[in-house]
């Protein structure tokens, strides 16, 4: 297993595309905080750690799927209905009096839901064959539709302090969400890199034919995959919750671009079996600095959206040059049918 992984991430490769998102991050920074003097404030950076969890969140329900030569395009409703689901038990336990007891019980549903709702989508795409496209995508129209019709498209809102400070505390002055996030990084580190199911993920990205020959349970690993997206959906959903004190359907709708876009950022292959946990926290700081930067400088919205898509292109298009350089390259250095000849004359 361990040669297995060393042969997916050369520790030269790994170590170049950190290398290089570092620079990009350090040139943004230089940027914008020479275009506003208020960027390279504490408040600015204050501002960064509490926004950067939710969609960090929700980056990592997306990135497992991806690595999986998938997708997950119901993250974002699959979070709102994880976070529906606390709102309506804290409501159901006395809402901003509920006790400990309520709460526990209120964040242990909504993680259920979250789970649920990720194991019935591995499944169906598992053992129907579906593409994970149409799948999700089917997935997220109903969950939305769904969600709607339950709360007739208001919102749910009065939680006790407690939840409240999962999205706005801070703990030895580091911001609650923040170390939420952390924690999540750390977990699917751990399961990428350490676990028979990480190291299955990676397989059935990078050949899904060779893995199930392998003895490889493809079904079950597929399923586990959804499953835990949509674990990570529910706590991006509880987050959200507890940030902002209500819980709407609809709300980070314009996360899902942005998380396929770290994710590419982060050097994760489009097609499966590549990818590094590392590599899409540091694409996500990149892209929050974008967006707090951008914010500063009073840049209309739409023009940001616009951004996120041309930046989404960009990479795409640097990508395919640098795969088209690599194969050059390779070519190049291969001997000549006639050189390989001569040698063994």
């Amino acid at each position: 297993m361990t040669r297995s992984r060393k042969h997916l991430f050369p520790r030269t490769a790994a170590g170049s595309e950190i290398l290089g998102l570092v620079v990009v991050l350090v040139a943004l920074v230089g940027l914008f905080g020479s275009l506003s003097d208020r960027f390279l404030t504490g408040a600015t950076f204050s501002s960064i750690a509490f926004q950067l969890p939710e969609l960090g969140l929700l980056t990592l329900a997306m990135f497992i799927p991806i690595l999986s030569g998938g997708l997950n395009l119901a993250i974002t409703f699959s979070a709102n209905i994880s976070g529906l689901v606390l709102a309506w038990v804290i409501t159901w336990g006395g809402g901003a009096e509920a006790g400990p007891a309520v709460m526990l019980l209120a964040v242990v549903a909504a993680l259920a839901s979250g789970v649920i709702i990720g194991w019935l989508l591995g499944a169906i795409i598992a053992y129907t064959g579906a593409h994970p496209i149409l799948a999700s995508l089917a997935m997220m129209i109903f969950l939305r539709g769904l969600g709607e019709f339950l709360t007739r498209g208001g919102s749910v809102s009065g939680f006790p302090p407690a939840i409240s400070a999962l999205g706005q505390g801070t703990l030895f002055g580091i911001p609650a969400p923040l170390i939420v996030f952390a924690a999540c990084v750390g977990l699917w580190a751990l399961i990428l890199n350490r676990t028979r199911l990480g190291f299955s993920i990676f397989m059935l990205g990078s050949n899904p034919e060779a893995t199930r020959y392998s003895g490889i349970d493809t079904r079950f690993t597929l399923t586990m995959i959804y499953a835990l997206s949509g674990f990570m959906c529910a706590v991006a959903g509880i987050i959200m919750a507890s940030r902002f004190n209500s819980v709407r359907v609809g709300h980070g709708e314009a996360y899902l671009l942005i998380t396929v876009l770290a994710c590419f950022l982060g050097r994760v292959d489009p097609f499966g079996g590549f990818g590094r946990v590392s590599n899409v926290v540091l694409a996500l700081i990149i892209l929050q600095i974008i967006g707090s930067g951008l914010n500063l400088l009073g840049t209309n919205q739409h023009l940001a959206t616009a951004l996120w898509g041309a930046i989404l292109l960009s990479v795409m298009v640097a990508r395919y040059l640098w795969s088209h350089r690599s194969r050059l390259g390779a070519l190049r250095a291969r001997p000549s049918p006639s050189t390989s000849q001569q040698g063994r004359q």
